[in-house]
């Protein structure tokens, strides 16, 4: 069922809009080569339980997942793209590193994700990163009132084909509100004006990722991590965006900490 939030409501998901934002910021600074994933998820366990806020990945157990996740973020690595489960690995230099962060605070969700590159980068991981990010910002600006879930679908398209990518539509945005994954689904393909129409109070979260060379995934052991078939990297941008009548509102905006 998809939910439209009151204005009142929207700015009721602001903390936690916030809070993931101070997370992924803290996390991206403080990631540098040589630290282990189950460092960065422990570190947002602990910001977790200072903010008094909880976890939407600890106990989260979909029909895709293997088991009930059991960490507090998604860490992706290199081919690694989506739902990357931390374990014991210390990054090396030149790893693409993807983290997905959602949380609740007061019962309102928020949800986003950031790629970047340790020690020294590869200029075409730069690319699919710069791309992943202004595919986002495209599906932002097309997140207007009146407008339809295809027309941030195509934004979000358009960017990357331009850029040489193709698109899997297996996993793309949703909904966001009392619960991490809600209704519409909004895929990062799609045609414009087509779809369910834009209302204010929507609130949907915007995750654009692309795969360098494929759009096909397979799965780890661990049953969570998704990997390109091929070996190529992935990265991958997320933001949690209300959409109201005065144009949308980026819940999970990380500028006001000075960071992108």
């Amino acid at each position: 069922m998809i939910e439209l939030r009151t204005p009142s409501e929207i700015e009721a998901m602001r903390p936690a809009g916030r809070f993931v934002a101070e997370v992924l910021a803290t996390l991206r600074d403080d990631t540098k080569v040589g630290t282990n994933l189950l460092a960065i998820d422990a570190r947002a366990h602990e910001m977790i339980r200072k903010a008094g806020a909880e976890s939407c990945y600890i106990d989260y157990h979909p029909s895709f997942g293997a088991s009930p996740f059991g960490k507090v973020i998604c860490t992706s690595i290199n081919d690694a793209v989506l739902h990357g489960l931390p374990h014991d690995y210390a990054l090396r230099d030149g790893d693409l590193v993807s983290l997905d962060f959602a949380v609740s605070v007061d019962g309102w969700v928020a949800d986003s994700a950031v790629s970047f590159v340790v020690g020294t980068p590869r200029d075409e991981d730069l690319a699919l990163i710069d791309t992943t990010e202004r595919a986002l910002d495209a599906a932002i600006g097309a997140a207007t009132a009146g407008a339809r879930i295809g027309d941030i679908s195509y934004a979000i398209a358009q960017v990357a084909h331009a850029d040489g990518y193709s698109i899997n539509t297996d996993f793309g945005g949703h909904g966001v509100g009392r619960v991490m994954h809600g209704d519409p689904h909004v895929p990062n393909d799609g045609k414009p004006n087509r779809g369910y129409p834009l209302r204010p109070g929507l609130v949907v979260a915007l995750e654009p990722w692309f795969l360098q060379t494929t759009d096909e995934l397979v799965t780890d052991p661990d049953g969570w991590t998704l990997r390109s078939v091929d070996g190529s990297r992935g990265a991958h941008a997320e933001h949690t965006v209300a959409i109201t009548a005065d144009g949308p509102i980026v819940l999970t905006d990380r500028s006001f900490l000075g960071v992108d």
